[in-house]
């Protein structure tokens, strides 16, 4: 038996973004090429050690953490904007990669603000990875009396998050949500996920306002003007065994409307992870770090 490979060292720093105090990893040599990594809603940005130990060469992976979850201070807001994040990431590379283009790869809800950014500024790009970053559902005008409403009373009272007794039920209600995961990377994805509170309970390192609805409808056609502008290459990648389809509707109608938007990426390759559901770097960092290289050095 092949002995385990050690996880990948990594070190913190903690840099100013637009008044926030922000919590980037680096992992590799500072000298090597950069990859940027943007995790997902209610995730950290050290979700990608596993995919960053699988790694065979040498590379200088960043990633940091979005407002408001793990390490970075959350803005004390009653509502979270989808254009922060944009913001946050484009100040994020004026920081560790200003002058240059970059490899930027984002998971899910990060995957939604790279897409939109490769777009925005297409000079900025070199290669683009999306994992899982579909959008959200189509929304029509008429919803938007409702969805204010919805804001409105969701404001009044704050969502909250529930504790845990021990760092160990932490690990279990990851693997709850997610039965691929390992005891050991459980383990170790708690550690990150939380922390131990005053009254001595677990709580979530994610601002509990992130559960709440904002009042914007999804506008798709913004989106996919943005999508349209990318000039760098686009690798796609779904995971075989997602569950997407529980907030992108049933499932042949969300495939055809999934399709229908990758149509607007101009130069896209599209890879489905096999065994793998929506936290696919969890699930298969080894396949997805053998795709990312390959993808990059191509």
């Amino acid at each position: 038996m092949n002995p385990i490979k050690p996880m990948t060292p990594f070190r913190s720093e903690f840099v100013s973004i637009r008044g926030l105090q922000t919590h980037v990893m680096h992992w590799g040599s500072e000298s090597a090429p950069k990859i940027f990594m943007m995790h997902g809603w209610m995730d950290v940005g050290a979700s990608f050690q596993f995919v960053v130990d699988a790694l065979q060469g040498d590379w200088h992976v960043i990633a940091a953490d979005w407002r408001g979850f793990g390490l970075t201070q959350s803005p004390g807001t009653d509502t979270y904007w989808f254009p922060d994040y944009v913001a946050d990431l484009d100040a994020l590379l004026e920081i560790f990669a200003p002058n240059e283009s970059v490899n930027l790869l984002g998971h899910s809800m990060g995957a939604n603000v790279v897409l939109m950014y490769a777009g925005i500024r297409p000079e900025k790009m070199k290669k683009v990875v999306n994992l899982e970053g579909f959008g959200l559902p189509l929304t029509h005008p008429k919803q938007a009396p409702s969805r204010y409403r919805k804001w409105l009373d969701g404001i009044r009272t704050p969502p909250t998050m529930r504790t845990y007794a021990s760092q160990d039920d932490v690990a279990k209600r990851l693997q709850k949500t997610n039965p691929r995961l390992s005891d050991e990377k459980a383990r170790f994805l708690a550690q990150h996920w939380s922390r131990k509170n005053p009254q001595g309970e677990w709580e979530i390192l994610g601002d509990p306002v992130h559960k709440s609805n904002g009042p914007l409808l999804f506008r798709v056609e913004e989106m996919m003007a943005c999508w349209a502008k990318i000039t760098a290459p686009v690798l796609w990648v779904e995971a075989a065994e997602t569950d997407v389809w529980s907030w992108m509707g049933p499932k042949e109608e969300a495939r055809i409307e999934i399709d229908r938007r990758i149509t607007f990426i101009p130069n896209v390759r599209q890879e489905m992870m096999a065994d793998a559901g929506h936290m696919l770097h969890h699930d298969q960092p080894e396949k997805l770090a053998a795709a990312l290289e390959e993808f990059l050095l191509s």
